[in-house]
């Protein structure tokens, strides 16, 4: 069959005119082209959906931990607000209070620091923000700190004030 010249009426039936319009009308390479195009659009969407916002946080929060033995208090965290960072999490106004680990239940320490993290696995928290710690016989400041309950050792990078308010006899000798 001849193909009409340019202008001249077809007499091409409607499968002639599916191949002169080419093959994007065929029905496979259609559906093949528009499944493309709602590919390409759901991409774009989910592009520019927001990403899931992360949880939130705890309020208030108390996390007492206890001795293995025996089940005494040895140390209870506060925090006015936590958020979870993976395996750890991320604490404002943080208040480690140390107990003896005994029946009698003493406070040992005071830690406070406005910006801390800790770590669960380890029990050990940190934080570059302030803390400051409170015993009986002194009275620590200072800036960049972590502290390790398996030791009960804290460690200071800056900033260090140290306040003794026992009496130090023979300190010079």
């Amino acid at each position: 069959m001849k193909a009409p010249a340019v202008g001249q009426v077809s007499d091409l039936t409607p499968n002639d005119q599916r191949t002169r319009l080419g093959r994007l009308k065929d029905p496979p390479t259609f559906r093949r082209a528009m499944l493309g195009a709602v590919c390409l659009w759901c991409a774009a969407a989910r592009a520019q959906a927001p990403a899931p916002s992360a949880p939130a946080p705890a309020v208030n929060w108390v996390l007492p931990i206890f001795t293995d033995k025996e089940g005494y208090r040895s140390m209870t965290l506060r925090g006015s607000e936590v958020r979870p960072t993976g395996k750890n999490i991320a604490v404002t106004d943080l208040n480690i209070t140390i107990f003896s680990g005994d029946e009698k239940a003493h406070v040992d320490t005071i830690l406070l620091s406005p910006e801390a993290m800790f770590f669960p696995k380890e029990t050990r928290a940190s934080g570059d923000k302030a803390v400051r710690v409170i015993r009986d016989d002194v009275e620590v400041t200072g800036v960049g700190w972590t502290y390790d309950h398996a030791t009960k050792k804290v460690s200071l990078q800056h900033n260090v004030r140290v306040t003794f308010t026992a009496q130090l006899n023979d300190i010079l000798k």
